[in-house]
């Protein structure tokens, strides 16, 4: 009988500090940290991507990197991309799509000695520009292509 009316106060000390703990707001539900969460979420997205846009306007277009991308995309699920940085020091490379609701599609950071050499494939929504950011030296640089997407393989 002594273990139970142990076990039965131990229970009812640690039921009564959790309720006083909701009480006071130190304790929330699931539900309520996930939805803080999912907000925190959507501004950091929304800071990230004004961003990203500033960083793309500011920079200059450079003949340095090499883009490769069909003229012609017959599956905008799947679209070839290859980026070669001849540009000293590069330290990242990004991929965007202008129209997708998604511009930012790939973000890589390249370590020291890294060869800035991406081969990927992408999604593309519809015809877009496609640009690349590369930062190299503290500076952002550009290129750009634009990309026909077309449904079943039609052309045009």
């Amino acid at each position: 009988m002594d273990q139970l009316r142990r076990a039965f106060l131990k229970n009812a000390g640690i039921a009564g500090a959790v309720m006083v703990a909701i009480g006071t707001g130190l304790l929330r539900s699931g539900e309520v940290l996930a939805a803080n969460m999912e907000q925190a979420r959507i501004h950091l997205d929304k800071y990230s991507r004004r961003h990203e846009e500033c960083q793309l306007r500011r920079s200059a277009e450079s003949k340095d990197i090499q883009l490769k991308l069909p003229d012609i995309a017959e599956n905008g699920a799947s679209v070839p991309i290859e980026v070669t940085s001849h540009i000293p020091g590069t330290t990242s490379i990004a991929i965007f799509v202008e129209k997708n609701q998604n511009p930012l599609v790939a973000d890589f950071e390249l370590s020291n000695g890294a060869e800035p050499y991406i081969n990927t494939f992408i999604k593309m929504s519809q015809t877009s520009q496609v640009r690349v950011a590369v930062k190299a030296g503290g500076k952002a640089y550009t290129q750009g292509k634009e990309v026909k997407v077309t449904i079943g393989g039609c052309g045009g």
